[in-house]
């Protein structure tokens, strides 16, 4: 499997032209946050190191092929004094399969405030990925093994009244990455694609679904590493009509609140024809 480092690493093939590499896996199509990461990172070699990247919303439109680089074409919208706007198509074969737009901000001042992390056992107090007994619990561990995954059982979820399906993973690289915050910022574009959709399946355990990630969006709200310990507190408010909303919170282990996530993804039911 490659490394964090060799997927974000895409090569400038042309001004606002970069090439992303394809990777080992085991899905059948390229791992949504793959795209998004190497997306971002095409977005970034465009813009000034003074703006920091503080949000992107994209679009899956068709399904990757992971055996296939993917051309990443980058559109330079705006270069303001305060803001910065790209729009990223990722292409194979001629086709765009996802469109992304990511916004970057100078640091500024203003209010403060956030929510409390959720009171759930530390990462070390749960078991590894890998040593599950839920087959899809150990797939992960399998298909993103330089990271270290780590379920909070059903019994220990810190449960929000009301919500109609919940569940929380802390994540961490299992080795030192670099310390360039921009990295850590694409490397964690690429995990929040992982579980997120899966907790809409949380009370439907038995149904097959066709799943897939149709839309992703994301704030980066303060600093974290990727390489230390990050809580995704997940729910999913709503599903119907073969799609389902989910939303994350992501912690880091001091209780700050780096980052939030929201993606819509495709659950409709499996079809025998």
């Amino acid at each position: 499997m490659a490394t964090i480092e060799e997927i974000l690493e895409v090569e400038g093939l042309e001004e606002n032209i970069f090439r992303g590499i394809a990777t080992e896996t085991t899905l059948p199509r390229t791992f949504g946050g793959q795209v998004a990461g190497q997306a971002l990172v095409s977005a970034v070699r465009t813009v000034d190191p003074r703006f920091s990247v503080h949000s992107l919303h994209g679009y899956f439109l068709r399904p990757g092929n992971p055996t296939m680089p993917i051309v990443y074409l980058v559109d330079r919208i705006r270069d303001g004094r305060s803001f910065v706007t790209r729009r990223v198509s990722a292409v194979q074969d001629g086709q765009a399969i996802f469109t992304m737009a990511a916004s970057f901000q100078v640091v500024d001042e203003g209010i403060e405030h956030q929510d409390e992390m959720p009171v759930v056992p530390p990462p070390d107090m749960l078991p590894f990925a890998r040593d599950s007994d839920d087959p899809e619990t150990a797939w992960l561990a399998r298909e993103w093994s330089d990271w270290d995954i780590r379920m909070v059982g059903d019994g220990e979820l810190a449960r929000r009244s009301g919500a109609a399906a919940q569940q929380q993973v802390w994540f961490r690289s299992r080795r030192k990455l670099p310390d360039d915050p921009v990295f850590h910022v694409c490397a964690l574009t690429y995990m929040s694609d992982m579980t997120l959709l899966g907790a809409s399946k949380v009370p439907h355990p038995d149904v097959q679904t066709q799943s897939a990630s149709l839309d992703h969006a994301l704030w980066f709200l303060r600093p974290f590493r990727a390489d230390e310990w990050l809580l995704y507190d997940q729910t999913s408010p709503s599903a119907g009509f073969g799609r389902a909303l989910a939303q994350g919170r992501i912690f880091d282990r001091a209780g700050n609140l780096v980052a939030a996530v929201v993606q819509e993804g495709l659950t409709r039911f499996l079809r025998s024809d």
